[in-house]
C-alpha cells in the first residue's frame, strides 16, 4: 500500500478506529450477536403502552403494505423459518396465536410494534461495528444488518395487519 503525505497507508487513512484483525474478528463476532441479544432483551423491558398507541393508517396505505408483504416479498413462503427469540427473554411469544380475545389481540398487536421498534434498533446499531471494519468486511457488516433484521420488520407488520384485520373483524356486528 503506498504511503499518503501524513505517513499513513490507504487502508489506515480509511478506518475510524485502527485494531489488529484478531481484535476485529473476536469484537465482531462476540459484539454482534451480544448487541442483536441486548436490544432484544432490553425492549421486551420496555412498558407495553408505549407500544399501544398508534396513528390510524389509511386503508391505502395497509393494502399497499401488505401488497409489497405478499406479492414482492412471498413473505407466506419464507416466514415459517424466523425465529421468535422474545419466549428466550420472557418476552410474549408471537410465533402462534394462543386467543381470539380482543384483549389478547391489542397485547399481541402491541408485542408486534416491540418486536420491530428492536429490529429497527438493532439494524441501526449493528453497523456502528464498522468504525473498526475495514473494507470489504464493514460492508458485509452492514449486509448482515439489513438481512437479519428487515425479513423479522416485514414479518411483524404482516402479522400485525392480519392481527388488526382479525380485530376489526371481530368488533364488527
Amino acid at each position: 500500500m503506498a504511503n499518503k503525505p501524513n505517513g499513513k497507508d490507504e487502508k489506515s487513512a480509511d478506518m475510524w478506529i485502527e485494531l489488529p484483525n484478531l481484535w476485529i474478528a473476536i469484537i465482531n463476532t462476540l459484539g454482534i450477536p451480544a448487541t442483536h441479544m441486548l436490544l432484544a432483551w432490553g425492549s421486551t423491558r420496555l412498558p407495553q403502552p408505549w407500544f399501544r398507541k398508534n396513528p390510524e393508517e389509511t386503508q391505502q396505505k395497509r393494502a399497499l403494505q401488505q401488497f409489497l408483504i405478499e406479492k414482492v416479498f412471498h413473505i407466506r413462503s419464507w416466514k415459517k423459518h424466523l425465529p421468535d427469540a422474545a419466549p428466550m427473554f420472557k418476552g410474549f411469544p408471537k410465533a402462534t396465536m394462543q386467543s381470539k380475545e380482543p384483549a389478547y389481540l391489542r397485547s399481541f398487536i402491541a408485542e408486534t410494534r416491540r418486536g420491530e421498534f428492536s429490529h429497527w434498533l438493532q439494524m441501526f446499531a449493528i453497523p456502528t461495528f464498522i468504525i473498526w471494519t475495514p473494507w470489504p468486511g464493514n460492508l458485509i457488516v452492514i449486509l448482515w444488518a439489513v438481512i437479519s433484521n428487515l425479513p423479522c420488520i416485514l414479518n411483524l407488520r404482516y402479522t400485525r395487519q392480519r392481527m388488526c384485520h382479525f380485530l376489526h373483524k371481530l368488533s364488527s356486528p
